[in-house]
């Protein structure tokens, strides 16, 4: 059998393979630089970075629940500027995607990031929307398809990168949600975010998190996530990048059989840290075994 080919193209944007590693759970990349080859990664989304630099919420973080992780860093992160100076530059060394996921607290936050960051050398924009927007007393943009509509228009007009929208699952229509973000220019959506939850340590009677409530992530969302990108795909042809539960290769199988175009594994790189490069591996184990020459001849093929 020939060379496989796991290229694949989501939107503008082009990948040697489907799999990226999530924001928020990879650093700025040098944190896991000793311990896998960058290099083979699809691309790297580094952790959300804001205009000014943010402190987070007080310890505890993080939470191990059953089939899951909680979470409630409070988006800490150093600031655009400093990413630029510091972290990029290395990040630069490699060659894999760089995508910057972006959040802010305002519409003209999110404008300010993309234009900063349009003529760096990054090759895409994230756009995490499940902020509060503090001109209307704290109500999460993602919930709203009119406030992803403005941010994602916004977003595009200050930048000529490829913009994916960071879908999260805590609202009544995901294809309504995908819809507004694709209207008004995105390239794709990716999904899911972490779900709104929280855990109680029985003993002391205090919740386990600093912040009482945070994201739940990890293998308990994969159906979910999963049901949500099926979803999406099978009422639109919008570009799908698909997030939730991926600690194995057959898991993003899963994600890319329902039409996902590329998948990020969150999570498990806290678990392990060679989960990411398995699952290339993995993919292409499968894609020889089943004597498939191209990744996209998987992607969007499930039988119903």
């Amino acid at each position: 059998m020939g060379k496989i080919n796991l290229g694949v193209k989501v939107g503008r944007l082009e990948l040697k393979n489907p799999v990226l590693v999530a924001s928020g759970t990879f650093g700025y990349g040098e944190e896991y630089a000793p311990l896998i080859d960058l290099n083979q990664l699809g691309g790297i989304v580094v952790k959300g970075t804001s205009l000014k630099p943010k402190i987070g919420n007080p310890p505890p973080r993080l939470a191990e629940v059953s089939c899951g992780l909680l979470n409630a860093i409070g988006l800490e992160n150093i600031g655009v500027e400093q990413f630029i100076q510091e972290k990029l530059p290395f990040l630069k060394k490699f060659d894999t995607k760089i995508i910057v996921n972006i959040f802010g607290f305002s519409i003209d936050e999110y404008a300010a990031l993309a234009e900063i960051l349009d003529t760096t050398g990054i090759d895409a924009l994230e756009v995490n929307v499940s902020c509060p927007n503090i001109k209307t007393g704290g109500e999460v943009f993602a919930t709203d398809p009119k406030m992803v509509a403005q941010i994602t228009q916004a977003v595009c007009q200050r930048t000529h990168l490829p913009v994916f929208v960071k879908l999260s699952p805590q609202v009544t229509d995901i294809v309504a949600i995908a819809k507004a973000a694709m209207d008004a220019g995105a390239d794709g959506v990716s999904l899911i975010n972490s779900f709104p939850a929280m855990g109680v340590d029985v003993f002391t009677r205090k919740p386990k998190l600093g912040n009482i409530t945070g994201g739940l992530s990890g293998p308990c969302l994969k159906p979910i996530a999963l049901k949500m990108v099926w979803d999406i795909v099978r009422n639109s042809n919008i570009p799908v990048i698909g997030i939730g539960g991926i600690t194995n290769f057959e898991d993003a199988l899963e994600y890319l059989i329902v039409g996902a175009k590329a998948i990020q594994i969150g999570s498990a790189n806290f678990l392990n840290p060679q989960v990411s490069i398995e699952v290339i591996k993995g993919i292409k184990a499968y894609l020889e075994r089943h004597e498939i020459k191209d990744i996209n001849m998987i992607i969007g093929s499930l039988k119903t």
